[in-house]
Protein backbone atom coordinates (compact mmCIF):
# COMPACT_ATOMS: atom_id res chain seq x y z
CA UNK A 1 0.00 0.00 0.00
CA UNK A 2 1.40 3.39 -1.03
CA UNK A 3 2.07 5.95 1.64
CA UNK A 4 0.30 9.37 1.33
CA UNK A 5 3.56 10.99 0.21
CA UNK A 6 3.79 8.53 -2.70
CA UNK A 7 0.40 9.43 -4.26
CA UNK A 8 0.51 10.86 -7.77
CA UNK A 9 -1.14 14.25 -8.34
CA UNK A 10 -2.07 15.42 -11.82
CA UNK A 11 -0.22 18.66 -12.65
CA UNK A 12 -3.31 20.59 -13.74
CA UNK A 13 -5.59 19.43 -10.96
CA UNK A 14 -6.91 21.84 -8.37
CA UNK A 15 -5.54 20.78 -5.00
CA UNK A 16 -7.16 21.60 -1.69
CA UNK A 17 -5.01 21.73 1.48
CA UNK A 18 -6.56 18.46 2.62
CA UNK A 19 -5.33 16.75 -0.56
CA UNK A 20 -1.70 17.85 -0.30
CA UNK A 21 0.56 14.98 0.73
CA UNK A 22 1.93 15.49 4.27
CA UNK A 23 5.57 15.55 3.07
CA UNK A 24 4.80 18.43 0.75
CA UNK A 25 3.41 20.59 3.52
CA UNK A 26 6.39 20.28 5.85
CA UNK A 27 9.21 22.76 5.78
CA UNK A 28 12.62 21.14 5.14
CA UNK A 29 13.81 21.92 8.66
CA UNK A 30 10.87 20.00 10.10
CA UNK A 31 11.58 16.81 8.19
CA UNK A 32 14.02 15.49 10.76
CA UNK A 33 11.55 12.73 11.69
CA UNK A 34 11.93 11.23 8.21
CA UNK A 35 14.88 9.17 9.40
CA UNK A 36 17.39 7.61 7.01
CA UNK A 37 18.18 3.99 7.76
CA UNK A 38 21.13 1.69 7.16
CA UNK A 39 21.87 -1.86 8.24
CA UNK A 40 24.57 -2.98 10.63
CA UNK A 41 26.82 -6.04 10.44
CA UNK A 42 23.91 -8.28 11.50
CA UNK A 43 21.47 -6.71 9.03
CA UNK A 44 19.52 -4.95 11.76
CA UNK A 45 17.95 -1.72 10.57
CA UNK A 46 19.44 1.27 12.36
CA UNK A 47 18.77 4.98 12.22
CA UNK A 48 21.00 7.09 10.02
CA UNK A 49 21.21 10.03 12.42
CA UNK A 50 20.60 10.92 16.05
CA UNK A 51 17.64 13.31 16.35
CA UNK A 52 18.80 15.45 19.27
CA UNK A 53 15.85 17.85 19.11
CA UNK A 54 13.43 14.97 19.51
CA UNK A 55 15.42 13.62 22.45
CA UNK A 56 15.35 17.05 24.11
CA UNK A 57 11.56 17.21 23.78
CA UNK A 58 11.23 13.71 25.25
CA UNK A 59 13.46 14.49 28.24
CA UNK A 60 11.46 17.64 28.96
CA UNK A 61 8.29 15.51 29.00
CA UNK A 62 9.92 13.03 31.39
CA UNK A 63 10.84 15.84 33.78
CA UNK A 64 7.25 17.09 33.70
CA UNK A 65 5.93 13.53 34.19
CA UNK A 66 7.94 13.01 37.40
CA UNK A 67 6.67 16.30 38.81
CA UNK A 68 9.70 18.49 38.15
CA UNK A 69 9.92 21.97 36.68
CA UNK A 70 12.07 21.74 33.52
CA UNK A 71 12.38 25.51 33.44
CA UNK A 72 14.12 25.89 36.77
CA UNK A 73 17.78 26.83 36.68
CA UNK A 74 19.27 23.42 37.42
CA UNK A 75 17.15 21.63 34.79
CA UNK A 76 16.90 24.27 32.08
CA UNK A 77 19.74 22.81 30.00
CA UNK A 78 19.29 19.19 31.08
CA UNK A 79 17.37 18.08 27.94
CA UNK A 80 20.17 19.40 25.75
CA UNK A 81 22.84 17.71 27.88
CA UNK A 82 21.01 14.38 27.80
CA UNK A 83 20.55 14.62 24.04
CA UNK A 84 24.29 15.12 23.57
CA UNK A 85 24.96 12.19 25.89
CA UNK A 86 22.65 9.88 23.91
CA UNK A 87 24.26 11.00 20.65
CA UNK A 88 27.59 9.90 22.11
CA UNK A 89 26.38 6.71 23.77
CA UNK A 90 24.52 5.54 20.65
CA UNK A 91 27.06 6.74 18.09
CA UNK A 92 27.79 3.12 17.14
CA UNK A 93 24.36 2.85 15.47
CA UNK A 94 25.64 4.76 12.46
CA UNK A 95 29.02 3.00 12.24
CA UNK A 96 29.99 -0.32 10.65
CA UNK A 97 32.41 -2.27 12.89
CA UNK A 98 33.64 -4.24 9.87
CA UNK A 99 35.48 -1.15 8.66
CA UNK A 100 38.06 -1.54 11.42
CA UNK A 101 38.91 -5.09 10.38
CA UNK A 102 39.28 -4.61 6.63
CA UNK A 103 42.99 -3.75 6.80
CA UNK A 104 45.02 -6.86 7.61
CA UNK A 105 48.68 -7.85 7.35
CA UNK A 106 50.13 -11.06 5.97
CA UNK A 107 52.10 -12.68 8.76
CA UNK A 108 53.14 -16.24 9.52
CA UNK A 109 52.13 -16.56 13.16
CA UNK A 110 50.31 -19.63 14.40
CA UNK A 111 49.96 -18.93 18.12
CA UNK A 112 47.28 -17.12 20.07
CA UNK A 113 46.86 -13.34 19.83
CA UNK A 114 45.18 -11.95 22.94
CA UNK A 115 44.15 -8.39 23.76
CA UNK A 116 42.77 -8.28 27.28
CA UNK A 117 41.26 -5.71 29.63
CA UNK A 118 39.63 -3.63 26.88
CA UNK A 119 37.50 -1.17 28.84
CA UNK A 120 34.01 -0.45 27.50
CA UNK A 121 30.80 1.31 28.47
CA UNK A 122 27.47 0.40 26.94
CA UNK A 123 23.77 1.02 27.49
CA UNK A 124 21.42 -1.77 28.51
CA UNK A 125 18.51 -1.72 26.08
CA UNK A 126 16.04 -2.96 28.72
CA UNK A 127 16.30 0.00 31.14
CA UNK A 128 18.55 2.42 29.22
CA UNK A 129 21.03 2.29 32.07
CA UNK A 130 24.79 1.79 31.62
CA UNK A 131 26.73 -1.40 31.99
CA UNK A 132 30.49 -1.15 31.99
CA UNK A 133 33.44 -3.42 32.27
CA UNK A 134 36.23 -4.99 30.26
CA UNK A 135 36.60 -7.39 27.39
CA UNK A 136 39.16 -9.97 26.34
CA UNK A 137 39.51 -10.95 22.68
CA UNK A 138 41.74 -13.74 21.40
CA UNK A 139 42.16 -15.23 17.96
CA UNK A 140 44.27 -17.85 16.21
CA UNK A 141 45.52 -16.35 12.92
CA UNK A 142 45.44 -18.17 9.61
CA UNK A 143 48.06 -16.24 7.68
CA UNK A 144 46.90 -12.72 8.47
CA UNK A 145 46.74 -10.47 11.51
CA UNK A 146 45.05 -7.17 12.33
CA UNK A 147 46.26 -4.08 14.18
CA UNK A 148 45.69 -4.59 17.90
CA UNK A 149 43.92 -1.25 18.32
CA UNK A 150 41.36 -2.31 15.73
CA UNK A 151 39.98 -4.94 18.09
CA UNK A 152 39.41 -2.24 20.70
CA UNK A 153 37.72 -0.03 18.10
CA UNK A 154 35.31 -2.82 17.19
CA UNK A 155 34.41 -3.12 20.88
CA UNK A 156 33.75 0.63 20.97
CA UNK A 157 31.40 0.54 17.98
CA UNK A 158 29.33 -2.38 19.26
CA UNK A 159 29.24 -1.01 22.81
CA UNK A 160 27.88 2.36 21.68
CA UNK A 161 24.46 0.98 20.83
CA UNK A 162 21.47 -0.19 22.86
CA UNK A 163 22.83 -3.58 23.87
CA UNK A 164 22.61 -6.68 25.96
CA UNK A 165 25.92 -8.19 27.02
CA UNK A 166 25.08 -11.64 25.68
CA UNK A 167 24.44 -10.34 22.16
CA UNK A 168 27.47 -8.07 22.20
CA UNK A 169 29.68 -11.04 23.09
CA UNK A 170 28.32 -13.11 20.20
CA UNK A 171 28.58 -10.21 17.76
CA UNK A 172 32.23 -9.63 18.61
CA UNK A 173 33.15 -13.29 18.19
CA UNK A 174 31.30 -13.74 14.90
CA UNK A 175 32.66 -10.50 13.47
CA UNK A 176 36.32 -11.25 14.25
CA UNK A 177 35.97 -14.85 13.09
CA UNK A 178 34.46 -13.93 9.73
CA UNK A 179 36.53 -10.84 8.96
CA UNK A 180 39.91 -12.35 9.84
CA UNK A 181 39.10 -15.85 8.59
CA UNK A 182 40.69 -17.03 11.83
CA UNK A 183 41.17 -20.62 12.96
CA UNK A 184 39.47 -19.70 16.22
CA UNK A 185 38.15 -16.74 18.20
CA UNK A 186 37.35 -16.29 21.88
CA UNK A 187 35.57 -13.35 23.48
CA UNK A 188 34.99 -12.86 27.21
CA UNK A 189 33.17 -9.84 28.61
CA UNK A 190 32.92 -8.92 32.30
CA UNK A 191 30.64 -6.07 33.30
CA UNK A 192 28.75 -4.42 36.12
CA UNK A 193 25.15 -3.57 35.21
CA UNK A 194 23.68 -0.50 36.90
CA UNK A 195 20.19 -1.81 36.15
CA UNK A 196 20.80 -4.31 38.99
CA UNK A 197 23.31 -2.40 41.13
CA UNK A 198 21.47 0.92 41.57
CA UNK A 199 17.85 -0.24 41.22
CA UNK A 200 15.76 -3.36 41.64
CA UNK A 201 17.72 -6.02 43.49
CA UNK A 202 20.59 -3.54 44.19
CA UNK A 203 23.51 -5.98 44.28
CA UNK A 204 26.40 -3.58 43.94
CA UNK A 205 29.21 -6.12 43.77
CA UNK A 206 27.68 -8.36 41.10
CA UNK A 207 29.59 -8.96 37.86
CA UNK A 208 28.18 -10.59 34.75
CA UNK A 209 30.61 -12.70 32.69
CA UNK A 210 29.76 -13.90 29.19
CA UNK A 211 31.86 -15.84 26.70
CA UNK A 212 31.72 -16.92 23.07
CA UNK A 213 34.09 -19.51 21.61
CA UNK A 214 34.52 -20.19 17.91
CA UNK A 215 36.62 -22.66 15.94
CA UNK A 216 39.56 -24.17 17.80
CA UNK A 217 38.60 -22.45 21.05
CA UNK A 218 35.26 -24.27 21.00
CA UNK A 219 36.75 -27.57 19.90
CA UNK A 220 39.86 -27.92 22.08
CA UNK A 221 39.78 -27.80 25.86
CA UNK A 222 43.57 -27.32 25.98
CA UNK A 223 43.29 -24.12 23.90
CA UNK A 224 40.59 -22.79 26.20
CA UNK A 225 42.72 -23.64 29.22
CA UNK A 226 45.65 -21.73 27.76
CA UNK A 227 43.37 -18.74 27.16
CA UNK A 228 42.11 -18.75 30.74
CA UNK A 229 45.64 -19.00 32.07
CA UNK A 230 46.75 -16.01 30.00
CA UNK A 231 43.79 -13.91 31.15
CA UNK A 232 43.42 -14.91 34.77
CA UNK A 233 46.72 -16.57 35.68
CA UNK A 234 46.74 -19.56 37.98
CA UNK A 235 43.83 -18.50 40.16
Amino acid sequence: MNSPSARRIRPNSAISPAQVPPAATRAPENRRNERRHTTDSNNRQVAGAIDQERIQAAIREILLAVGEDPDREGLRETPERVARMYAEMFSGLTLDPKEHLRKTFTQKYDEMVLVKNIAFESMCEHHLLPFLGKGHIAYLPKGKIVGLSKLARVVEVLAHRPQVQERMTEELADLVMSQLDARGVAVILEASHTCMTMRGVRKGTSICTTSAMRGTFAEKESTRAELMSLIYGSR
